[in-house]
């Protein structure tokens, strides 16, 4: 079964940072997209970056470039999410997701995850 584990969210003040972790397990090691999404409450659920498991091709939904970084860890199976300048309307549910999709889909911000983490809480005040 495929797990996505989610860790690193916290309360921090406008401007700073935190780092998301976000562990994948049962998709092996082949190629995949891993991405992170958030929700705000009675917002709908958005896409804030993704990267793909076999090239290291990488989107950022606009809102969030320059700001955030998402990387990968390999042998770890492992996705990382840099939240630097944060504002508070980065405050959020943030969500791994990963799914088995083409490059273009993983990186073109369609990406719809098939499997998805409980979520890690961040809060910006």
């Amino acid at each position: 079964d495929v797990q996505l584990v989610e860790s690193g969210g916290g309360s921090v003040q406008t401007g700073g940072s935190l780092r998301l972790s976000c562990a994948a397990s049962g998709m092996g090691y082949g190629v995949y997209c891993l991405g992170w999404f958030r929700q705000a409450p009675g917002k709908e659920r958005k896409a804030v970056a993704s990267i793909y498991r076999g090239g290291g091709s990488t989107y950022y939904a606009p809102f969030v470039k320059d700001r955030f970084t998402i990387s990968l860890d390999n042998p770890k199976n492992t996705v990382y999410l840099q939240l630097n300048s944060l504002k508070p309307e980065d405050t959020a549910t943030y969500y791994c997701g990963a799914g088995f999709v083409l490059p273009g889909t993983c990186v073109g911000g369609s990406f719809l995850p098939a499997w998805w983490g409980d979520g890690t809480q961040v809060t910006v005040s």
